[in-house]
């Protein structure tokens, strides 16, 4: 368990995941693979009835942004974005890395109708690799800059939670929504009931996990993107009940869900087309986060170390903004599910544009590893010999 909460090997094996489900794709046994994702499995007497691919993204991954989302109620009472002066920095850092890939996205794919729509892909950045590559490279480098890339991760979150939450909802059905609503509400005031004995608490917590589920179903059925009852439930939850939950699922999310996800979303067959046949949304996402990310975070960065008020955090040096631009760029796991989104309609695209996730956050990867490796060896020499 103390490996799956480490920050090296969640990093390591979602790669891994990836990987094995590219490789399965384009192997003999993947039209077979791609055909078990694709069966129902319904549940009996409800309007319920997903792919077994829709039950890892739609269902599973509502756990892990029900962590995502216990995180950032944390930060932002009690963290890193718990006050504007802390926020300030990585804000506007962030805001340059999510404007500058959209930019880049729609000056390479803008042209294309169809193309077009897969703007917010590029703006996401997946905390869990990004923190995994400074755990990996990054000795020696200060707290300043790993506090700095959490937050600015953070709030990319919140954006990207944004979108999904705005951008792809379809045919709502406000009444289903309301029910999903107040039952987050009903799990709010169950987290801070404080149970006295251990039979009670089960009971609390059995009823919290059926009203969780039950909150879970309305949202998807309400045409809302189910991941959002997630997040909707980790807002919701009582802090220090919320972070035990955290910690419990952890090596379950770590261990089981993004691997699966990674799998699941990476079983894509290549393309055996000339490059010029491909579509622009593949090039655009690669380009626009390894080297969206990298310009907007570290120019929109700089600008905010030289405007920082008083009381704020210390700059971060001009190279180690480089090395968090860099990281900027892993977007994975949301960016993934954002082109599933982005692409529902349209099987060809969709597996076009996560090629493009796939190769623009490998090539951010190998870009983080070098920068951040020279960062932190710089930092080691100026510490040693001080």
């Amino acid at each position: 368990m103390r490996l799956l909460r480490s920050e090296r090997f969640p990093a390591i094996l979602l790669l891994a995941s990836a990987a094995l489900g590219l490789l399965v794709a384009n192997l003999p046994v993947g039209p077979a693979v791609l055909d078990a994702s694709h069966l129902h499995l319904a549940i009996p007497g409800t309007p319920i009835d997903l792919s077994l691919a829709h039950w890892v993204s739609d269902g599973l991954l509502a756990v892990f942004f029900f962590g995502v989302a216990v995180e950032l109620q944390y930060e932002l009472t009690s963290g890193e974005l718990s006050s504007v002066r802390k926020a300030l920095q990585p804000a506007i850092a962030a805001a340059g890395g999510v404007l500058v890939p959209i930019l880049v996205f729609l000056t390479i794919a803008g042209g294309d109708p169809e193309a077009r729509g897969g703007w917010p892909v590029p703006t996401a950045t997946d905390i869990a690799f990004a923190l995994g590559v400074l755990a990996v490279f990054g000795r020696g480098l200060p707290s300043a800059v790993r506090i700095f890339l959490l937050a600015l991760a953070i709030i990319d979150d919140i954006v990207g939670i944004v979108f999904i939450a705005v951008l792809f909802a379809h045919d709502m059905d406000l009444g289903l929504l309301a029910i999903g609503v107040g039952l987050v509400v009903v799990f709010a005031v169950l987290s801070r009931i404080d149970p006295e004995g251990r039979r009670t608490r089960i009971v609390v917590v059995a009823l919290m996990v059926v009203v969780a589920v039950a909150a879970w179903a309305f949202v998807l059925l309400s045409g809302v993107h189910a991941t959002i009852a997630g997040v909707m439930l980790g807002l919701a939850a009582r802090q220090g009940p919320g972070m035990r939950a955290r910690h419990a699922l952890e090596p379950w999310i770590n261990g089981g869900i993004l691997p699966l996800f990674a799998f699941a979303a990476a079983l894509v067959v290549i393309p055996q087309v000339a490059p010029a046949d491909l579509s622009p949304a593949l090039w655009a996402i690669l380009v626009a986060l390894p080297i969206g990310k990298i310009v907007g975070i570290t120019l929109f960065g700089a600008l905010a170390m030289r405007i920082r008020p008083r009381g704020t955090a210390p700059a971060v040096a001009f190279p180690d903004l480089l090395a968090a631009g860099a990281l900027g760029g892993i977007g994975f796991t949301v960016s993934l599910l954002l082109a599933n989104l982005a692409y529902a309609g349209d099987a060809a695209l969709r597996d076009e544009a996560i090629l493009g996730v796939l190769g623009g956050s490998t090539i951010a990867l190998v870009l983080s590893g070098v920068i951040v490796s020279a960062r932190a060896r710089h930092h080691r020499v100026v510490a040693a010999s001080s």
